[in-house]
């Protein structure tokens, strides 16, 4: 089951080297602003982009515009059913962070 986490978590997880934060969002909306060390992967390819860049049980923190976007909670039952056991949904998304005015940054998410 999805957990539901809140910015301090998020920020404790960035400094994890084994966590990833994932934007939810189309690329577009990434590109113009999201949460530094966050990478893109829209929710129409998310399930096997994961599976590709991803270990089942690495912690995942999937994101998306705001409490009212159901997107990252859509993303994270994707990613259940995929077979990750580590799927934590940051439902306040970008605008918490960018209120409490946190590092963000514009541009793609860099090849890997």
């Amino acid at each position: 089951m999805v957990r539901e986490i809140e910015r301090e978590e998020v920020q404790r997880l960035l400094q994890s080297s084994d966590a990833v934060v994932v934007e939810v969002l189309p690329e577009p909306e990434y590109d113009r602003l999201h949460i530094t060390g966050a990478i893109n992967l829209p929710i129409e390819r998310i399930g096997r982009e994961a599976c590709r860049r991803f270990r089942k049980g690495q912690p995942i923190v999937v994101y998306c515009a705001d409490h009212a976007c159901p997107t990252s909670g859509h993303a994270a039952q994707k990613l259940e059913t995929f077979g990750f056991t580590n799927v934590l949904e940051y439902a306040g998304g970008k605008a918490d962070w960018e209120q409490a005015r946190l590092p963000m940054q514009s541009g793609p998410t860099p090849v890997t």
